[in-house]
C-alpha cells in the first residue's frame, strides 16, 4: 500500500497540487501582510477622517426587557472597506505576478507546424505534409 501511495504521488499531479496550495497560502499571507501593514496605513491617511468603516444606516432599533439595545442596520462602511481592501489586494497580486512573469524565460519556438491544406500537424523541419504530400513553405 505504501508503494501504491508513492506511485500515486509521483505519477499524478497530486504532489504538485499540494505544493501549489501550500505556496499559495504562504503567498496569500505575505500579500495580506503587505496590504494591512504597509499599504492600508497610507490609504487610511488619504481617506476622509473618522472611523468610516463603522458607517451604517440604522433601519430599526429595539430594546429588550433587560435593556439591551439591538440595531438592524445596513453596514455600508464595512462593505466599502472590504471593497477597498479587495481592490488593493488585487493590485498587489497583479503587480507581483507582473514582476514574476517578466523573470520567466520566453517559451521555446514551436516544434511543429500545421499544413495549410489538410491542417495536419507536422514537424517544424518537414518540407512535405505526411498526410496530403503538399509542399510546405515555412
Amino acid at each position: 500500500m505504501i508503494g501504491e501511495f508513492k506511485e500515486f504521488l509521483t505519477k499524478t499531479t497530486a504532489l504538485a497540487l499540494a505544493i501549489g496550495v501550500i505556496i499559495g497560502a504562504a503567498v496569500g499571507s505575505v500579500v495580506t501582510s503587505v496590504v494591512s501593514d504597509l499599504i492600508m496605513p497610507v490609504v487610511g491617511r488619504l481617506l476622509p477622517g473618522g472611523d468610516w468603516r463603522e458607517a451604517k444606516i440604522v433601519l430599526e432599533t429595539q430594546t429588550d426587557a433587560t435593556g439591551k439595545v439591538t440595531e438592524n442596520a445596513i453596514l455600508y462602511g464595512h462593505f466599502l472597506g472590504t471593497l477597498v481592501d479587495f481592490v488593493i489586494i488585487m493590485l498587489v497580486v497583479f503587480l507581483l505576478l507582473r514582476v514574476l512573469m517578466r523573470a520567466l524565460p520566453p517559451p521555446p519556438p514551436a516544434a511543429t507546424k500545421q499544413c495549410p491544406e489538410c491542417l495536419e500537424t507536422v514537424p517544424q523541419a518537414a518540407r512535405r505534409c505526411r498526410a496530403c504530400a503538399v509542399a510546405l513553405t515555412s
